[in-house]
């Protein structure tokens, strides 16, 4: 299957030349990838610009949009960018970010995955972090959930779910579309993906409320809010972020901020998080 993956970044020199080469080492060779250098002031552009030299389907192009580290909007503009003159041609459609070291065999899985599977939407494996010289589980989200970090999508649903919202919240509203389109999504446990940066390591102060602001924009309502609030607050030990998250529904409720959802997609949403929630309490 022709796989084209789409990487935006910013000032991400220290990671960058790890990832492209990690890429390189693929059992199976992309068709196409495609790095967006947002506003980078540091070396991002020439540790890719080495790479285009040396290979015919790595691409570069350059942007600049605000030099705040902001999650959602900044860098799903930055993957648009790319997507404008993404070869058409493709059967898979990869988001990655800058900051991975994937293992030798990831693609080449992600393709047999796919092509097993005719419903399935989206695919990837799971990211790990460095803690005391040893590489374990980023455990933010659930294990059927596929982190922002690191998507593989069917072009088919990828187009279905209207690609990517710009927005925070873009990496669970994606998968959300996916299953009210019928689609399959599946997590592989055996690709263990390096994770350089731990997620929100950089991320503007002004990004703390975005999450509640998801939350409303995705049609939560807010008793599922709450606890969606609560239970990503105790992942991170911090009753500060379950307040922001709140703070951040409210606000975009007040202020009748646009959804991302219609409100047919929200009501499917709604109950599969109230399944979800009531299957972990029986």
């Amino acid at each position: 299957m022709k796989i084209s993956i789409i990487i935006p970044a910013h000032n991400e020199e220290t990671y960058i030349g790890k990832t492209i080469q990690s890429l390189v080492d693929q059992t199976l060779t992309p068709a196409q990838v495609v790095f967006v250098n947002d506003n980078s002031t540091d070396n991002t552009q020439s540790i890719i610009e080495d790479y285009t030299s040396k290979y015919n389907w790595i691409t570069l192009i350059n942007t600049s949009s605000s030099d705040k580290h902001l999650p959602g909007s900044k860098i799903i503009n930055a993957f648009y960018k790319g997507y404008e003159i993404l070869d058409n041609d493709y059967d898979i459609i990869c988001k990655f970010d800058a900051d991975l070291i994937f293992p030798n065999n990831y693609l080449e899985q992600i393709s047999k995955h796919f092509t097993a599977d005719q419903k399935l939407g989206m695919a990837a494996g799971f990211c790990y972090i460095k803690k005391n010289d040893q590489w374990v589980l980023e455990n933010l989200t659930n294990k059927d959930h596929i982190r922002g970090a690191l998507k593989a999508y069917r072009k088919d649903c990828f187009l279905q779910i209207g690609k990517l919202k710009p927005s925070m919240g873009w990496d669970t509203v994606d998968e959300l579309l996916a299953k009210y389109h019928g689609w399959e999504i599946l997590t592989d446990e055996s690709l263990h993906v390096k994770h350089l940066k731990p997620t929100g390591q950089s991320y503007n102060k002004a990004s703390k409320y975005l999450q509640g602001e998801a939350m409303y924009k995705m049609r939560y309502g807010l008793w599922i809010t709450l606890i969606s609030a609560i239970k990503l607050a105790m992942k991170k030990n911090s009753f500060r972020q379950f307040r922001d998250y709140m703070s951040g529904y409210f606000k975009a409720k007040s202020n009748n901020t646009e959804f991302l959802v219609t409100a047919d997609e929200g009501r499917f949403i709604r109950n599969l998080r109230w399944k979800g929630i009531l299957k972990k309490l029986s």
